[in-house]
């Protein structure tokens, strides 16, 4: 049954938005969280286990001093104040995925608190406050099978793959964020692709959202204009993108809108979102802190950073987006609008590594956002999707640039490199698209053309010379493009023109 929805512009003028975001981030540590196992992707079902990560009885976790380092570096980058004491706590709760039957994570006494990220929308800026940033273990990863949407309603059986649990796992949790109106969900898009910069910045962690290594829950809620109480609010668990995150708030927004509106009441509970329609379903009633009965993990020893080594890794940050961004708009000459084009389109990155393996900013733009931000709209991957690299990149616009090929031979080389036909220069060579040049072949194309449109050759040679545009079409029509433009139009000139 599908929910009742309100048109998205009417909601404003009733309702005042008001979202959270909590992001777990795994990290890219060797080894998992509480033991020595190792973390790769994808490997066989069960084969990076212990009797640690399996919490078999006896087994001791010692905890992981790089995931420690990474989730301090990300804590400052978020200009949080660092714990000089913490540590770790049970959150108990029963579900197949934790072995254990509990998580390993921290309570109300997190590594990182207070800290901010401002993000951008439309030349607006929206200062998103960072409750805390704490670590934690991830679970396991449960496969549903025999049903149609690969969830557990409906499935004949289920699996369960303990690779993934204990893997180092940090959580970035948000104060709830007011007077976002209607740019909420732009809002909620932006803070987590600004996040996922940091983190990748800062080597932390691949934040690959389709991998699962940067996952995302969005709380969202409405209270009428003018309360002095927010309402009560979802939580979509789990969302993969970027654009679904944008998508989730947009679909909650409508969703609790009609809710209110038939005087219903919202449900605070954890929802599904389901990426073929952009709607959310049910999931389960959300728990409130009390029902997971932490206490301190016995186990493990606090964590307490000294404050001369947190010092020294606020010093040894790397320059952060938002800088890297203020720095790279001045050397390569860009309007605040052209600089929030590329950020927009996922392309900032690649054209930085396209321009460092040799091509201008000028031509690295051109191309990531013309012919393969058109491609990749095509394929409905993001830019970093395509099967291409800056080097590439750079490689195809410097045979441009050396007259090697034109801007058509181009597109045709990229074909040959997105199909794994390999580097453009190898393409261009197996496919034979390099520029032809003033030979026989080229001499007998623009006679033939000269021959075949005797009524194009009067109007040139009586005055109308904007008329030999239609020779040189035909020309390279009939060298499929190989032919450079300037000398066909010079030949053509010196044959009919000058005759």
């Amino acid at each position: 049954m599908s929910d009742t929805l309100v048109d998205y512009d009417e909601i404003l003028t009733r309702y005042e938005p008001v979202i959270g975001l909590e992001t777990h981030v795994e990290l890219g540590t060797a080894s998992k969280m509480f033991c020595g196992c190792a973390t790769t992707f994808g490997a066989e079902p069960n084969t990076q286990t212990c009797p640690v990560c399996l919490g078999l009885p006896g087994s001791l976790p010692v905890a992981n001093a790089a995931a420690i380092e990474a989730t301090i570096r990300i804590g400052l980058a978020l200009g949080c104040r660092i714990a000089s004491w913490c540590r770790f706590a049970r959150k108990n709760y029963f579900y197949p995925d934790i072995p254990k039957g509990f998580q390993t994570s921290q309570y109300d006494e997190p590594l990182c608190t207070a800290g901010h990220l401002d993000v951008e929308v439309d030349g607006e800026t929206h200062r998103v406050e960072i409750e805390r940033v704490h670590l934690e273990e991830d679970t396991g990863k449960n496969l549903h099978v025999g049903g149609a949407t690969g969830r557990i309603h409906g499935a004949s059986h289920s699996l369960v793959d303990f690779n993934r649990a204990g893997i180092p796992l940090v959580e970035i949790v948000t104060r709830p964020i007011p007077g976002t109106g209607a740019r909420a969900p732009e809002v909620a898009r932006a803070y987590v692709s600004e996040l996922r910069d940091i983190i990748q910045t800062l080597g932390a962690s691949d934040v690959r959202m389709e991998q699962g290594s940067l996952r995302c829950d969005v709380n969202t809620s409405l209270a009428p204009v003018g309360s002095l109480e927010w309402g009560t609010r979802t939580e979509t668990k789990n969302v993969n993108s970027l654009r679904s995150v944008e998508r989730a708030v947009r679909y909650e927004m409508r969703r609790q809108a009609a809710v209110l509106d038939a005087a219903g009441r919202v449900l605070q509970e954890t929802r599904h979102f389901h990426e073929d329609t952009g709607s959310t379903s049910p999931g389960r009633s959300k728990e409130e802190a009390t029902d997971y009965r932490y206490f301190p993990e016995p186990d493990l020893v606090p964590v307490a950073p000294d404050a001369e080594w947190v010092e020294k890794l606020a010093a040894e940050l790397p320059e952060l987006p938002v800088a890297r961004r203020a720095r790279l708009q001045q050397e390569w000459g860009l309007s605040a609008t052209e600089m929030a084009w590329l950020v927009n389109a996922g392309a900032l990155g690649l054209v930085d590594a396209t321009v460092a393996a040799g091509a201008t900013p000028a031509d690295a733009r051109k191309w990531w956002l013309g012919e393969l931000a058109r491609r990749a709209n095509d394929a409905g991957v993001e830019l970093s999707g395509l099967a291409v690299t800056p080097r590439q990149v750079a490689e195809l616009t410097r045979l441009v640039a050396e007259g090697t090929i034109n801007d058509q031979l181009a597109r045709q080389a990229l074909d040959g490199v997105l199909a794994g036909e390999g580097d453009p220069a190898q393409v261009v060579a197996a496919r034979g698209l390099a520029v032809m040049g003033e030979s026989d072949e080229l001499v007998a194309a623009v006679e033939a053309a000269i021959a075949g449109a005797p009524d194009v050759v009067a109007k040139v040679q009586g005055g109308k010379v904007q008329a030999l545009g239609a020779l040189v079409g035909a020309v390279m029509k009939a060298t499929r493009g190989k032919a450079d433009a300037a000398t066909v139009r010079r030949m053509l000139e010196e044959r009919v023109v000058g005759s």
